[in-house]
């Protein structure tokens, strides 16, 4: 899975988003406008190929440049991606939004 994958399916409409995420958006004010501005600009921090379908967490930043994590899966057989969950990172787990804290 690459970034681009993810993108090209935002840029033709073959996304799906979970109930999960809509809700987790909520939770932290973020629009899908802001989401998937942070994916174009953003990067595949984790992957994840042992889940089914394969996931990775995408960081990047809104506008406003503040930061964004977002948990995605994509079928390469039909090109389409799903949006599985996304927050606000806190600062307190993640050093410079990239590297977990243990």
């Amino acid at each position: 899975m690459d970034i681009d994958d993810i993108i090209q399916a935002i840029e033709t409409d073959q996304i799906r988003i979970t109930d999960h995420a809509v809700d987790a958006a909520e939770d932290d004010e973020l629009t899908l406008d802001e989401i998937f501005f942070s994916v174009f600009r953003g990067e595949i921090i984790e992957s994840y190929p042992e889940e089914c379908p394969p996931r990775c967490l995408v960081f990047g930043k809104t506008a406003n440049a503040n930061p964004v994590h977002s948990v995605w899966a994509y079928n390469s057989q039909n090109q389409w991606a799903v949006l599985i969950t996304v927050y606000r990172p806190d600062p307190a787990r993640w050093i410079n939004w990239r590297i977990r804290r243990f």
